[in-house]
Parts: C-alpha cells; structure tokens; sequence
C-alpha cells in the first residue's frame, strides 16, 4: 500500500500579519519524502542499447544504487514500441516492457514487499519519446495501466493549474513536451483518474544561452502535469561543454539563479549531459557533450550538486555517482 503525502511547495507569505516562516528543524520534519530541492541524483543518459552498443548501461546504472533517474528512449516501429535512439530500426529492438520494467521487477517488489515510502521514487523512469503518434501514445498508456501499482501519481482534478498531492510509488515516471503528450497523458484522463506520467515547462522561444532571464525560458508555468524542467548547459555557460573555459563566479551565479527559480516554481530541475573524457574516447559518447577532462567536468558535477540541481545527467555514470556519495 503507498503512502499519500502531501506535496508542500515552500512559499513565502509577504502580508502583513501572515504566521511566521517555521524554523529550518520544524520544516525538515514537515517536508515530502521526494520534493525539488532535496536531493541531486544520477540522471542515466541515453540509458538503452543502440548502434549494437552499450547493452550494459541499465545494469551500469543500477549498480550504482537507487534512487537513480533512468532514461529511456521510445521510437513506433512496425506496430510497436520499442526502445531506441533512433532510426532505421533493426527489428531486434525491445519493448520498454521487457527492458525496464521486468529489468527492475525484483528491486520494485522487495520495495512493496517492506515499504519505505519515506525513501520513495526509488527509480525514476525518464522517456524521451522520440515519435508521438496517437498509437505509441495509447501504447504507453495502457503500458502504465499494467504496472499501475508500482508508479507514482497525482489525482486528475477539474482544476489542473493546481498541483495535487503525490502519492508515492517506488517509480516515478516523467517525459518531455509537447502539448500533444499533455492531451493525452493529463487532459484526457478524467478527473478523478490517476495523473500517471509527468511533463515538463515548455520551453519559450528565448534561445538556450545565458542571455535570457530564467523566466524568460519558459513559455506556461507548473500545473499538475508539468513537474520539471528541462535544461541544456549552454543555458550555464555560453556554448555549452565544448566552448566552456574555467569555471567562474558568473558561471555558478546563472546556475544558481536557473535552479533557484526552477524551485520557485516548484518543479524539479535537470540538466544535460555533462561528460567529461579524451577526445577520443572510444566509448562513442556524443563530443557535443564533453567538457574534454574528468576533472572539467566534476567540478560541474560539484556546482550542480552544490546548487540543488534535482536530476544531472551524464554517460559517465559511476564517476558522477562517486561524487555524488562523498
């Protein structure tokens, strides 16, 4: 059986007369089991195989211990989803099914078997749908419907602008935009169903840079669908990983300023992907990504983690979790 907490989103009361802010202690104790803010977990990036490539990198990431944040890519082909970075498909491509969800089935049912929902979502199951139409859509949703008792949700209300209350299940799951996926997996769920997948802020038009204010960089605000935002690290540093120089007071300031108003909105916060290797690493990692050193990129990994950043994201998945664990 889950547990129903509250989701308590911290506000600051400005009227005159209003009760006084509880100190630090009291509002610890009071706090979700999972909220933005709290922690900066291990975002497994691109965490599938592909290009007849890294088949271990879901055991890769679990070893590393939960809670840990997992993605995976979904792409409809030949009458079926499967995961995948992208096409032409092979046809040997699994079924998100057999590749998560029966992957994790032991770590879930021990999880239920002595519930702690205290330390719930131990998995937060992150799906990058590379093709949205209508029948990989459905196909998910009755995917969720199947393993139901393992997710957490929120109540879908007549007044969605509101966020509801979480209940809590050992996996979380999120996706990305578009206006398309929030029809389906938050609109047409009649109220009183079960909110069963998370959305993010639309991005603006505002470029991804360091220009724009962080405000700016969003098109609608949270409502209880949308739960998170999304962030490239040029967002950080003018360029991204490739054009990054030394890390700078600047440079900490705008990541502190995106994560903080991310968390004023309530949302959690992701960035992506900070790696940091040889250039000619031959672990086919994108270069856009590569900060060109592990000690470049740790120091991000220390920013990030210094400034609350909920999920960060990287190929380099027992490095960042080394760090992470000190």
């Amino acid at each position: 059986m889950r547990l129903l907490v509250p989701l308590i989103l911290a506000i600051v009361l400005g009227s005159c007369g209003a009760a006084p802010e509880p100190p630090p202690a009291e509002r610890a104790k009071s706090a979700p089991p999972y909220a933005p803010g709290q922690r900066t977990l291990l975002h497994a990036h691109n965490c599938y195989p592909y290009h007849g490539e890294h088949a271990d990198r879901i055991d890769r990431a679990l070893a590393t211990g939960t809670p840990v944040v997992i993605e995976q890519d979904l792409i409809w082909n030949d009458g079926r989803s499967v995961v995948g970075h992208n096409c032409p498909c092979t046809g040997e491509e699994p079924t998100l099914e057999e590749y998560f969800f029966e992957r994790v089935r032991p770590i879930v049912e021990q999880a239920l078997a002595d519930p702690k929902p205290e330390q719930w979502p131990l998995l937060i199951l992150h799906l990058d749908l590379k093709t949205e139409e209508p029948e990989q859509l459905a196909a998910l949703s009755a995917l969720l419907e199947k393993y139901k008792d393992w997710l957490t949700t929120a109540k879908r209300t007549e007044t969605p602008e509101k966020q509801e209350p979480l209940h809590y299940g050992p996996v979380m799951v999120i996706n990305e935009g578009s206006t398309v996926r929030e029809k389906a997996f938050h609109d047409d769920v009649p109220v009183g169903g079960d909110i069963r997948i998370f959305g993010i802020l639309p991005p603006s038009d505002a470029p991804m840079t360091t220009e724009p204010a962080p405000q700016a960089m969003v098109a609608a605000g949270p409502n209880n669908y949308r739960r998170w935002w999304n962030l490239s690290w040029h967002a950080v540093e003018e360029g991204g990983q490739t054009k990054a120089g030394d890390w700078t007071p600047e440079d900490d300031a705008r990541l502190r300023a995106l994560v903080d108003y991310g968390h004023s909105q309530g949302v959690f916060v992701r960035f992506y992907c900070l790696n940091g290797h040889p250039a000619d690493d031959p672990h086919g990692w994108s270069p856009g990504y590569n900060f060109g050193s592990l000690e470049a990129v740790q120091q991000r990994w220390r920013a990030a983690k210094a400034a609350g950043v909920d999920w960060l994201a990287t190929d380099q998945y027992e490095e960042l979790a080394k760090e992470l664990s000190r």
